[in-house]
């Protein structure tokens, strides 16, 4: 770090440590972490309702606030994720997968803490690039037309393979209803209305937060009822609250692996969070001795995915603050909460508002240990939750479900596509379909549909531009090793055994 940047920073912690703007970071914490915790809303959301708390405050004390609700909100998505298997938002749905593993079996303390500690790690690394390799890593982005976009979201598609479980055909089949869903509302370039079967609300598509509670929440209620009702329920005692040396010592490779994936996911544009967070399972996965762990309780199945999405908080930032670029739905809410206070992002940020910019950068990491603080000694707290007897948790966790579904948009109609999609997943764990890929193909559908419209559209219908980026070859060459390698190492695996 050079002496000028620390000199930068030195003042930006200058401007965060001021007893007023610690206490609008504090405030910010606090209620981003609520707002995390509560599924449905979602750190966009919650920082567009909150926006009139930035009213009158200096333009440094308002994007202090802000951004400690984003982070915050970052945080707290893993809460009910681990404890309920309640994703507050699509990034948390990760998270579910072994997190919620971990709750059944008694160790939720560990899990709760793991994605704390993770996410203090990564947020602070975040914010540390963030300063260091900020502006290259903004203008390599720019590279990144819809050719390039078309072949991220192929390769984000083929982490399908860390997420089907036992049976490759049966996650591309979840993957490919996600991807089905994701085609439902108005196709905004023709004006054309599909597949809403004359139900006006359907113009918009599904929210993926109503098909992420009803999939996980709803399906894993009617789950555990029918376990009750049969004698079959059965949840692990806490075996202990807090996390030991020995998985502190294992999760970090975990730890710092999702963080750099998270980071560099982030500063493209689209669903940087939720791809973030899949593609470091993915590869967490991947480098694990024992893969066969994953999803049953494999506590680096969460400090991999929570690190990543909260480093990829820091990436998506970056376009923001060195290019005057919003890449994301956060980051556009941002953008407008600078404008209200009467500052333009632009190339010139840091020169024209320099206690702006870097008094956010300090905010950063006082609000990453901020968070560590605040969360940490929650944890007991939190895992008394799974204490209470089902018959009264169960109703309960269906309540908390079901307002966050309405508070997405205030319809009737979504609580009902919620309880259908909740029939559905019951089903499919039934069967034994995986229900992540079908979060993975609604996100990814929409982002992948448009990229590639756009690119037949500036090419004149032409799909050469897909295979003309060097950028786009590295990214399905990549998507094709990660659907192949499982074969591959399938075959040797079995082959070694067989000469053995």
């Amino acid at each position: 770090m050079s002496g000028e940047t620390l000199g930068h920073l030195l003042y930006g912690l200058q401007i965060a440590l001021s007893p007023l703007n610690l206490l609008y970071a504090f405030i910010g914490c606090l209620v981003g972490t609520l707002i995390g915790v509560l599924p449905g809303i979602g750190p966009a959301g919650g920082m567009a309702l909150l926006i009139p708390l930035t009213y009158g405050k200096e333009p440094a004390s308002a994007i202090i606030l802000l951004a400690g609700i984003y982070y915050g909100a970052m945080y707290g998505g893993s809460t009910t994720s681990i404890l309920l298997n309640v994703p507050g938002e699509a990034a948390s749905v990760v998270t579910t997968l072994d997190g919620y593993q971990m709750a059944r079996k008694g160790l939720a303390g560990p899990a709760l803490s793991i994605a704390a500690i993770g996410s203090f790690v990564a947020g602070t690394i975040g914010v540390g690039l963030l300063m260091l390799i900020g502006p290259p890593l903004a203008r390599a982005a720019l590279k990144f037309g819809p050719a390039e976009t078309f072949a991220l979201m192929v390769f984000g598609l083929s982490m399908v393979t860390s997420l089907s479980g036992r049976s490759l055909r049966k996650g591309l089949i979840s993957t490919i209803l996600g991807l089905m869903l994701a085609t439902v509302g108005t196709d905004l370039p023709t004006g054309l209305i599909r597949f809403t079967f004359g139900i006006p609300k359907l113009m918009e598509g599904f929210d993926v937060v109503v098909v992420a509670i009803g999939l996980f929440a709803v399906s894993e209620i009617l789950s555990c009822a029918q376990e009750l009702r049969t004698g079959q329920y059965h949840r692990a005692e806490l075996s202990r609250i807090w996390l030991s040396l020995k998985d502190l010592l294992q999760s970090l490779g975990a730890i710092l692996r999702g963080t750099f994936v998270g980071f560099f996911i982030g500063v493209l544009p689209g669903a940087a969070h939720v791809t973030a967070s899949f593609l470091s399972y993915t590869v967490e996965k991947r480098f694990s001795r024992n893969p066969e762990n994953f999803g049953k309780g494999e506590i680096r199945g969460v400090a991999a995915p929570e690190s990543a999405n909260n480093s990829a908080a820091c990436g998506a930032l970056i376009p923001l603050l060195t290019l005057g670029l919003p890449a994301s739905a956060v980051t556009a809410v941002l953008y407008g909460a600078l404008l209200m206070v009467g500052v333009r992002p632009s190339p010139f940020l840091f020169q024209k508002h320099p206690d702006v910019a870097w008094g956010l950068i300090g905010s950063m990491y006082v609000g990453n240990l901020m968070l560590l603080i605040l969360n940490l000694p929650l944890v007991g707290l939190w895992v008394r939750i799974l204490d209470t007897p089902p018959r009264w948790l169960f109703p309960m966790v269906l309540a908390v479900s079901f307002v966050g579904v309405y508070s997405v948009n205030n319809a009737p109609l979504d609580l009902f596509l919620a309880t259908i999609l909740g029939v559905v997943g019951y089903f499919m764990r039934k069967l034994d379909y995986p229900l992540a890929p079908v979060i993975l193909g609604l996100v990814l559908g929409d982002l992948l549909e448009q990229a590639l419209r756009q690119t037949l559209m500036i090419s004149g219908g032409s799909l050469m531009p897909l295979i003309q980026s060097p950028i786009s070859l590295v990214l399905f060459g990549l998507a094709g090793a990660v659907m192949v390698a499982p074969k591959l190492i399938y075959r040797g695996n079995v082959k070694l055994e067989t000469e053995t």
